[in-house]
């Protein structure tokens, strides 16, 4: 480990309960809409699929991150566990954004993660697809940054 990355708990192996915490920590990052801050999650030469782009390493994934929420307003974002073994994690999650337009859309996807022994991601794969919705459709309504406790996640939600 560099002097650059520290430690973020939990740490693999996960448990059920470990790999919830680890899902609603990246969850509040991302919602952050800080790509320095999100990219500090992942190794120095962590490898993305998002989409259909590939990224290598912190300096992309903040640039990917920067144009992402650039074009990506108003971006809400609710993940859930969907699975985890040792130091892997599978999610599923949605999220609701407008171009600058004033379309809306919900982004429906999952993602597997692979961390390493300090719990830095070095491999996130995601797959996502975009849904247009009306105004009237949405269901994430909080103030920039972190959901709020009380908010219902996807199940709770029905997505």
């Amino acid at each position: 480990m560099s002097a650059n990355e520290q430690s973020r708990p939990p740490l693999p192996p996960f448990t059920h309960d470990s790999a919830i915490v680890k899902v609603r920590l990246a969850e509040d990052a991302w919602n952050s809409r800080d790509p320095e801050r999100v990219a500090l999650a992942y190794t120095e030469d962590s490898r993305w699929r998002n989409r259909a782009e590939f990224v290598t390493g912190r300096a992309q994934i903040v640039e990917l991150l920067r144009r992402k929420w650039a074009r990506e307003l108003d971006y809400r974002l609710i993940k859930e566990l969907w699975a985890t073994e040792g130091e892997r994690i599978a999610v599923r999650f949605a999220y609701e954004w407008r171009d600058d337009a004033g379309n809306w859309f919900r982004a429906y996807g999952n993602e597997n993660w692979e961390f390493d022994a300090a719990g830095l991601m070095r491999r996130r794969h995601a797959s996502i697809n975009d849904l247009p919705i009306k105004e009237s459709e949405r269901k994430f309504h909080w103030p920039q940054g972190r959901r709020p406790d009380d908010h219902p996640g996807l199940s709770e939600l029905g997505l």
